[in-house]
């Protein structure tokens, strides 16, 4: 089913998709996207959506199960709790992508903004997972409790940094992997350490990394003969001295 978004009002534009999915389509084709946000919120089941243009905030909020793919950039908050499902974009994200996201997998072509997995969680047996083809921005993986965030760097220009500043800051479950040399000074120290990735790390690694270059049509062993780097939290409780004495 194809649905214009031209000119519709997001709630109108949700209003068709809901309709839809309710009557019973699994693919759903949405032109002319231009900013309109919670596209596919709380969406149920194994739909497929196809989005043309640059969805707005909170793209897949609440969902449990579809499967969407992003033909551009994405606005903020995409997968902002969800619960299982897949999200591909083909271009650029922007801030708070994965926000308590639960499960289900977000893979983003280019680069992600600040705050990119902040409170993602693992929830019972879900396992979110980000991947950013190319970097992110400040406070990635902050208060991160779950699940497994992956920066490729794929096509970074020179000098360009993988991560911003203040990477893990609380963080406290889960794990940040990297695709090359971190600077210490941008990793938040006290609470995260930074190592070499080991057998077990590559286990987790590999899965996605290779649904990524699937989804973009890139060389998964290219990809894979780089070093990785693990940054991982030190303690469960950062901040517990502050409450507890």
């Amino acid at each position: 089913m194809r649905i214009d978004a031209a000119d519709l009002h997001y709630r109108d534009l949700n209003r068709q998709v809901r309709q839809a999915v309710a009557e019973g389509e699994m693919e759903l084709e949405i032109v002319n996207v231009n900013g309109q946000r919670y596209i596919a919120d709380g969406v149920q089941g194994s739909v497929g959506m196809e989005l043309h243009g640059v969805p707005g905030n909170d793209l897949g909020a609440f969902m449990d199960g579809p499967t969407v793919v992003v033909r551009g950039n994405a606005q903020d908050a995409v997968a902002n709790t969800m619960n299982a499902g897949e999200i591909v974009v083909h271009g650029h994200a922007g801030d708070v992508l994965g926000y308590g996201m639960r499960g289900g997998r977000l893979l983003v072509r280019g680069n992600v903004g600040y705050r990119v997995g902040i409170h993602m969680k693992a929830y019972q047996d879900r396992f979110p997972v980000v991947v950013a083809g190319g970097v992110a921005g400040d406070f990635l993986g902050e208060y991160m409790a779950g699940g497994a965030l992956i920066v490729l760097g794929l096509e970074r220009r020179p000098g360009q940094e993988l991560v911003g500043d203040w990477c893990g800051t609380g963080m406290h479950g889960g794990v940040i992997y990297v695709r090359g040399d971190v600077d210490p000074a941008r990793v938040a120290g006290r609470f995260v350490a930074v190592r070499p990735v080991d057998d077990a790390d590559r286990k987790v690694l590999t899965p996605h990394v290779e649904a990524f270059a699937f989804a973009f049509g890139l060389d998964v062993a290219e990809i894979l003969e780089h070093d990785f780097l693990r940054i991982a939290p030190i303690s469960h409780r950062p901040f517990g001295a502050k409450y507890a004495a």
